[in-house]
């Protein structure tokens, strides 16, 4: 425990009965009360309060009424698959996505084998979850390499492997495109355009993709691809559909995941936990709200944000002042 909640409420079966019926309710709130409406699809990434234990991060959401979290592979594996599944389940939540598989563009065979393996463990680590979402970070070059369109061919020979693996699961694989500076050691993937002419080789409850504005906000051609992301979408009798589901049970759109965090300047030495707190920064994150809706998208909105300035901070301080942030800067 980080200590900065104090020891865990214990629940009773009742109160997480009742939990658990209000997480699945989230699903269907009217839109009568947008701002109501917004809030419920509110997730937390477990990175943004890195300072909290698993068990932390599970009260301190149920207490601040957040009835989503996305998880990371390795503080769920330290806790037990099956123990955190019970855990987030107990306290009335759901897990909305698990980071990170990928990491597909190595040249060596044996390699390549560890890594599909790899990810076929996140893939039954994510169905256990209860997450129908895989975030993918595809993988930067290999070493001594130049030749970024073979790393990419390779994501695509992965994806092809994973893909029906995963669906059997009723997981999807979601490629997240990360900014450019990034293309060289974690993920050749830079744009949406780039991740949706990978995702749109394959069927669409196999593979989609991440959108997140901290990597993608400074793309003149983002709106374009993320309607571009909608196609095909039935709008018809739209309204709050569930994870993973789009409103009036029509076709998916390739959208998987929406995260947000701000960028702010200067960049520190390293760039990874460079992301601002909602409204900090140079994004408009309701411009990208609004766009990911018009694209067909209704399910969570999780807050992504690697920081050390938070992680020094009492994480109920945090989440409360994401809340403030959302509503000011999202809804």
């Amino acid at each position: 425990m980080s200590g900065d909640t104090g020891p865990m409420k214990r629940r009773t079966t009742a109160e997480s009965a009742e939990s658990a019926e209000s997480a699945d309710s989230a699903d269907s709130v009217d839109a009568a009360d947008p701002a109501d409406s917004l809030l419920a699809r509110l997730s937390l990434n477990q990175r943004t309060v890195k300072q909290w234990s698993l068990p932390d991060l599970a009260d301190g959401c149920a207490r601040a009424g957040v009835r989503g979290v996305g998880l990371w592979r390795a503080p769920v594996q330290e806790y037990g698959v099956a123990a955190a599944a019970r855990l987030v389940r107990d306290a009335g939540l759901r897990v909305t996505s698990l980071c990170r598989g990928g990491f597909f563009t190595a040249l060596d065979p044996a390699e390549r084998a560890a890594a599909l393996d790899d990810n076929r463990a996140a893939i039954e680590e994510a169905a256990a979850l209860g997450t129908d979402t895989l975030v993918l970070v595809s993988g930067g070059l290999p070493t001594g390499s130049r030749d970024l369109p073979g790393a990419r061919e390779r994501i695509a020979d992965a994806l092809g492997e994973l893909g029906p693996y995963a669906a059997e699961r009723g997981v999807r694989l979601a490629i997240e495109p990360l900014h450019p500076m990034f293309a060289a050691d974690r993920c050749v993937v830079s744009t949406l355009a780039q991740a949706l002419d990978l995702a749109e080789r394959f069927p669409v409850e196999q593979v989609g993709v991440v959108v997140d504005t901290y990597h993608l906000w400074w793309d003149d051609t983002v709106g374009a691809q993320i309607e571009r992301a909608g196609e095909g979408v039935d709008r018809a009798g739209e309204g709050s559909g569930g994870v993973g589901k789009e409103p009036g049970g029509g076709a998916r759109s390739r959208i998987a995941a929406f995260q947000l965090a701000d960028w702010i300047t200067p960049l520190p030495e390293g760039v990874l936990l460079g992301r601002g707190q909602l409204g900090d920064g140079s994004v408009d994150l309701r411009w990208f709200r609004e766009r990911v809706e018009a694209a067909g998208y209704r399910g969570p909105i999780e807050v992504e944000i690697f920081n050390p300035a938070l992680w020094a901070r009492e994480g109920a301080e945090v989440l409360a002042e994401i809340v403030d942030r959302f509503r000011a800067h999202v809804g």
